[in-house]
């Protein structure tokens, strides 16, 4: 019996096309209950099915659709078939307890036997059921749920009479019933699955083909031969290619081995997916085109391919590369780019000589300050244009920045380069620039040094030519300096740039450390010692550089003002950290810069510096050169009104080694006169020291100011000093500079002892 419905099966589910309507699965479900009814030459069958599907969805992770469907066969009253199948389906709760029901269930009107309570559940509303459509049920089997997969199936059948012959020959009827519902349920169950498969396959490979098609982005399916199988609308409309070609015919020869790399690194299995970047010719312009690949997931093993215009990105590239190696103004290269170039020159085996030249154009200031900044733009592109004419073929000049130019001159030897130089001077002497009618004078210093191929970076080469461009700045402009370093003055100047460089360093890393020198009172039982604040710089291998070497290049290179706060800051700190030693000490002088002096910013931050530290500003002195008080008179006259509120003292030092006007003291209020050392170091022995020096205590005395004589080298200066009246002295015989780290205390150890002067006013008088 089994195989006659498995083949009646397959016929019905065979034969019929794949469809995904519901239509056709009903048709196909009552041509399969009317055999099954024939089969068992029963009254009616029904047959209830169940089916879902897993969809994916944006929102929520999986949502389950559930498809539930009644087919039935009557046969003597085909009429009712339609009624029952929707009343059946209404009844929400009847299907559910049948799809729930893992039992065979069988009901005859004559049965004295009770029915349990899950039967009772399905039987009493399905006989309820066919009663109200006068349907006659005498029997009723009911089998299982049957699961395949998604599918659920539930069949049943009734009679109508007691009498059934096929039924009554078995021995057990009952297990006959079960046997053959059960078997033709599963066989419909798998029937429906496989169909379900087949249309949700079918769906899938539609959807799949349309998407492709719809894709916005050039899609193509490529063969194990590279050849093109399937294009989407979007690759046929932007590629110069159809399918059954190769892929390779769109590429370049020398552009097929990226591609062979690429195709070799998906298909064996090193990356899901990789990609390659390749210009194709496209309408008589390159076009730059990103190349996609990863597996098609088919049984041809293909490939999918995905293609992407990328040409804006590399425009965009090209223009943001020029950009940075370029300077938008003049078109010309810009620093980094010059850099690079230098480089490549330095890394050349071949050693060509070459001569570099920094520009500088002269009084370039004035033209943005009289006419304003689109003059001065105009100005430089000018120049730019102008440098371009009068270098050689084959020569390099690049704006570095501001009114600077580089020149790199290739195949040069100093001569060469020295003409060239000269013939830029003379030409841009001659150029004439007016701006609404104001008429602008153009020079420019140039700074040419030789390419050395021994120098270990371009920074030695570039730093020289610099150097030589200063120089010949500071020599009076419109002319042109050759770096030569046996000119003690290049020497001078190279080695203040390269201090510069050093100074920057030790202010980013720390690299600096105070020092003090006592200030020792000849005429005053003062308890507490007076200390000037000295500055080393410390390098990397411990050793100190004296300030003579490397503070001329903080003024030059405008890096004063930064040394300055470095100092002061750090002075102040370490206050707080020895509060002890800082309360014991008389006075703590600090040396500014004239830079600073005439720093807007410095001197703001100064008085908010000074305004967190109430308890240590009261014993700061403040050190200004003479020659910075005299030359920037107002901005020393606010340093004064600045500190005076916080308690602090002001010193002019140097006195008497600039202007030495002793008009200008009647504009300084100041507290201490520090007298230049070189009026000091030969007091004993020299008239016109001992006068000048005598002069000032006497103006100090009428003026209400203190001296102090710096360069005291031996007792008998300070004998001398202390006895004509000088209120402090300050030198290597009273002591040498100390790192104030190794300060003890602030307690002063007099200097001239009563023994001492009682021998040395012996020597004086003899």
């Amino acid at each position: 019996m089994a195989d006659s419905t498995q083949q009646l099966l397959k016929s019905v589910f065979t034969n019929g096309p794949i469809e995904s309507s519901n239509t056709s699965v009903l048709s196909l479900l009552n041509q399969a209950l009317e055999l099954v009814c024939k089969r068992l030459e029963c009254s009616a069958a029904f047959v209830l099915t169940n089916q879902y599907d897993k969809v994916f969805s944006v929102d929520v992770e999986i949502i389950d659709t559930s498809e539930q469907q009644c087919a039935s066969y009557f046969g003597t009253s085909p009429a009712s078939e339609a009624l029952f199948n929707q009343k059946f389906k209404d009844h929400l709760s009847l299907c559910e307890s049948l799809l729930s029901n893992h039992q065979l269930i069988t009901y005859s009107h004559n049965a004295t036997q009770g029915l349990t309570d899950q039967q009772d559940l399905i039987l009493t509303p399905l006989i309820s059921l066919f009663n109200a459509l006068n349907i006659n049920c005498q029997h009723i089997a009911l089998s299982p749920v049957l699961q395949v997969g998604n599918v659920r199936v539930v069949l049943g059948t009734l009679c109508a009479s007691d009498a059934n012959p096929v039924v009554s020959q078995h021995k057990d009827p009952i297990s006959f019933i079960h046997k053959l519902l059960e078997d033709t349920a599963y066989q419909l169950a798998s029937s429906l699955e496989l169909r379900r498969l087949a249309v949700l396959l079918d769906s899938k490979d539609k959807q799949y083909q349309e998407l492709f098609q719809l894709l916005p982005i050039a899609c193509a399916l490529i063969d194990l031969q590279n050849n093109i199988v399937l294009q989407n609308d979007a690759s046929k409309d932007s590629l110069l290619i159809s399918e059954g070609q190769s892929l390779f015919n769109l590429l370049r020869e020398e552009d097929h081995p990226l591609l062979l790399d690429t195709l070799h690194i998906v298909r064996e299995g090193i990356l899901r997916q990789a990609w390659c970047e390749v210009p194709l010719r496209n309408g008589g312009q390159i076009h730059w085109y990103k190349f996609s690949f990863c597996h098609a997931l088919n049984k041809q093993q293909q490939l999918l391919l995905m293609i992407e215009d990328v040409t804006e990105r590399y425009r965009l590239a090209d223009e943001l590369s020029f950009h940075s190696n370029h300077d938008v103004l003049t078109g010309l290269p810009n620093r980094l780019q010059f850099e690079n170039m230098l480089e490549e020159l330095l890394d050349d085996e071949d050693h060509t000589p070459a001569c570099i030249a920094f520009l500088d154009l002269d009084q370039f200031q004035v033209v943005n300050d009289l006419s304003g900044h689109q003059a001065g733009d105009l100005l430089l592109q000018q120049v730019a244009t102008r440098l371009k004419q009068l270098l050689r073929k084959g020569d390099v000049v690049a704006r570095l920045g501001g009114d600077e130019f580089g020149l790199l001159m290739n195949n040069s030897d100093v001569s060469s380069a020295q003409q060239v130089a000269q013939r830029i001077c003379q030409q841009l002497f001659e150029h004439e620039f007016i701006w609404k009618g104001v008429k602008h004078n153009i020079s420019a210093s140039i700074g040419i040094a030789k390419v050395d191929y021994v120098a270990p970076d371009i920074y030695g080469v570039m730093s020289k030519a610099d150097a030589a461009c200063r120089l010949a700045k500071e020599e009076g402009r419109n002319r042109w300096h050759f770096y030569n370093p046996d000119d003690p003055q290049m020497n001078l100047m190279y080695n203040q740039m390269l201090a510069s460089v050093d100074i920057t360093g030790a202010l980013a890393l720390n690299q600096f450390e105070l020092f003090y020198q006592l200030i020792e009172p000849l005429n005053k039982p003062e308890t507490g010692i007076h200390i000037e604040i000295l500055l080393r710089m410390v390098q990397s291998d411990g050793r100190y550089v004296s300030p003579g070497v490397f503070l001329p290049a903080a003024e030059r290179y405008n890096l004063a003002p930064r040394v300055d706060r470095w100092v002061i800051d750090n002075l102040l700190k370490w206050g707080g950290n020895n509060l002890t030693i800082w309360r014991q000490l008389s006075m703590v002088s600090v040396n500014l810069s004239a830079m600073s002096l005439a720093d807007q910013k410095f001197m703001n931050w100064l008085e908010m510096r000074l305004m967190v530290e109430p308890e240590l500003v009261s014993k700061l002195c403040f050190e200004i050169t003479e020659t910075a008080a005299v030359s920037q008179l107002d901005q020393a006259t606010g340093l004064i009104d600045l500190l005076r509120p916080f308690g602090c003292k002001i010193a002019l030092d140097d006195f008497g080694s600039g202007f030495s006007s002793f008009a200008y003291l009647k504009c300084l209020d100041v507290d201490y006169v520090k007298i230049d050392g070189q009026f000091v170091v030969n007091l004993c022995e020299n008239r016109s020291d001992k006068a000048i020096v005598t002069a000032i205590c006497q103006l100090g005395r009428d003026m209400g100011f203190e001296v102090i004589a710096e360069f005291v080298e031996n007792i008998e200066i300070g004998l001398y000093l202390k006895n004509i009246g000088v209120d402090y002295a300050q030198g290597y015989a009273i002591n040498k500079p100390t790192r104030l780290a190794e300060l003890p205390h602030g307690l002063r150890t007099p200097w001239l002892t009563s023994a001492t002067l009682g021998d040395n006013l012996t020597a004086l008088n003899d």
